[in-house]
């Protein structure tokens, strides 16, 4: 069974930083394109980061560049999105997704809520 768990979303005041987590099991973790979402009330899914299968290419909405940084760690299935100087606009449910070729999985997603 296919199954992206994330964990480490929370409550942070503005300017505070979180790292989330995302463990992948039942695929072959390290062949598959990895990225981060979010969404908002309202608001539509969009992407935030991405990483490629052997974290030598990076990309990043522009709105957290330099705030934000996606890792992966294939020994242990997990990709890392590490969040530093938080903003009130970061409050979001945030999902992990692991892509290759057809084939497309998310999380469950973990809230993350910025607020003084």
């Amino acid at each position: 069974q296919v199954q992206l768990v994330e964990s480490g979303g929370g409550l942070v005041q503005p300017g505070g930083s979180l790292r989330l987590s995302c463990a992948g099991s039942g695929f072959t973790f390290s062949t598959h394109y990895l990225s981060w979402y979010r969404q908002a009330p309202g608001d539509k899914r969009e992407l935030i980061a991405g990483i490629t299968t052997t974290g030598t290419s990076l990309n990043y909405l522009d709105s957290v560049k330099g705030r934000f940084t996606i890792s992966r760690d294939n020994a242990k299935n997990t990709v890392y999105l590490q969040m530093n100087s938080l903003k009130p606009e970061d409050t979001a449910v945030y999902y992990c997704n692991a892509r290759a070729s057809i084939y497309e999985y998310w999380g469950q997603g973990t809230q993350v809520t910025v607020s003084s």
